[in-house]
């Protein structure tokens, strides 16, 4: 304790618990604190690490897509021309896209053989763009991702191939025997070409994970796109950009009408965004357990303290000391106890586990695991923190300085 707050509570001849059990006592706010926010933090961030994968790898912050009845968006130069002159844009990647069929033994299957294919989703991008705005290049497993100029070949991603996903389902089909420098067969439509696979991407992007990509130029002939209307755009915005405005922007422009913009939380799906609710109320659960048991801690303290001081209490009492002010006394105890407590969480969660957990995320099979701590809701924990302590102080010093002044003294119940 400090200085001051000995020198008080000795003067009112008040119980000063020891060294080891102030730092026990401080030990058990610190983990109380910890359980207010870590608990929830992980769970949330389990589905916030496939949220932010989203946005990093596929949609970036802002994303043009084609709308329900199109299978393009109209006017795309224009609009591609339009995003170039908004001053928050950073970088832009546009993106063909059509379903097609890869297929693997086509030249040693027999009549009687079972095809090796698997449906895809065939994407078109400038490999040099794409790169920019997601940073793709990184999740390349084998081989490496496109270069300007790789013109029949493809990077696929890993769920399409039996030795990454050895799912076995009628519903599900995935390529065997397929690696780097394979040769397969893409058919897209009517129209088939032989490629060599010269790339396999992994990414916990469900989206992108079964996606084949190839070259725009190409795989635009391919499809017949001669016109250059693209499927989606992806639009990167400089660091503090706001996408809300600039998706406001797009739509004020007429976008609209002919294409559907959203940003990385609208495009979100509906179940992510549920999910999160529901963890966040399953943590705020946990976390009140932890709650509980600060306040009995903090109130057992406090009551074994004051009934083991009762005779002096009464002493205090009778010689004209107000029983508020040995009330006040234990409650700044109390306080004292959850501010410090508070204050060692802080550190703890944002000086080490939070830079920890970006650095060296949880490896779920479907994301990259953070600790969300936003500080607003932290910071209203500590309020509940010290409030629920500051009760829990209050009551038993309040149960044993209502006692009459003469039985205290005398010791009698």
């Amino acid at each position: 304790m400090s200085s001051l707050g000995l020198y008080i509570l000795r003067r009112l001849g008040l119980a000063v618990p020891t060294l080891l059990g102030v730092t026990l006592i401080i030990f058990v706010m610190v983990l109380t604190f910890l359980n207010l926010v870590v608990i929830s933090g992980i769970l949330v961030g389990l589905l916030q690490g496939a949220v932010d994968a989203v946005r990093t790898k596929y949609t970036s912050d802002v994303i043009v897509s084609t709308l329900s009845d199109k299978s393009y968006i109209e006017g795309s130069q224009n609009l591609l021309a339009l995003i170039d002159t908004l001053p928050e844009v950073e970088a832009v990647t546009a993106r063909y896209r059509e379903g097609g069929i890869l297929e693997a033994n086509y030249k040693t299957r027999k009549e009687t053989d079972k095809a090796n294919t698997a449906a895809a989703q065939i994407v078109g991008v400038d490999p040099i763009k794409e790169n920019v705005v997601t940073n793709i290049a990184e999740d390349i497993v084998e081989g490496s991702f496109l270069a300007p100029g790789d013109y029949d070949k493809v990077v696929l991603g890993y769920y399409l191939l039996k030795q990454y996903i050895p799912i076995e389902s009628p519903a599900f089909s995935t390529l065997e025997n397929v690696g780097v420098g394979t040769k397969i067969r893409l058919q897209v439509g009517d129209v088939t070409r032989e490629v060599t696979v010269k790339g396999i991407l992994k990414t916990k992007v469900d989206e992108i994970a079964l996606r084949a990509f190839m070259i725009d130029s190409q795989f635009r002939s391919m499809i017949g796109r001669s016109d250059g209307n693209v499927t989606e755009i992806s639009i990167k915005l400089k660091e503090g950009a706001d996408p809300i405005a600039v998706r406001e922007t797009l739509e004020r422009s007429g976008v609209g009408t002919y294409a559907k913009v959203q940003t990385y939380q609208d495009a979100q799906p509906q179940a992510f965004k549920d999910i999160i609710n529901t963890f966040n109320m399953l943590g705020a659960m946990f976390s009140s357990i932890g709650l509980v048991v600060a306040s009995i801690t903090i109130f057992s303290v406090i009551f074994v303290n004051a009934l083991t001081r009762r005779k002096f209490i009464g002493i205090l009492k009778g010689i004209g000391i107000s029983g508020r002010a040995i009330e006040v006394s234990y409650v700044f105890q109390s306080i004292f106890y959850a501010v410090i407590g508070s204050a060692a969480g802080l550190a703890l969660v944002y000086g080490f586990l939070v830079p920890y957990f970006v650095r060296n995320p949880i490896d779920f099979p479907f994301s990259d695991g953070i600790l969300v701590a936003p500080l607003e809701q932290t910071l209203f924990r500590v309020g509940l923190l010290i409030i629920s302590t500051v009760i829990a102080g209050y009551i038993p010093a309040w149960m044993i300085i209502r006692r009459n002044t003469l039985d205290s003294i005398l010791g009698r119940n």
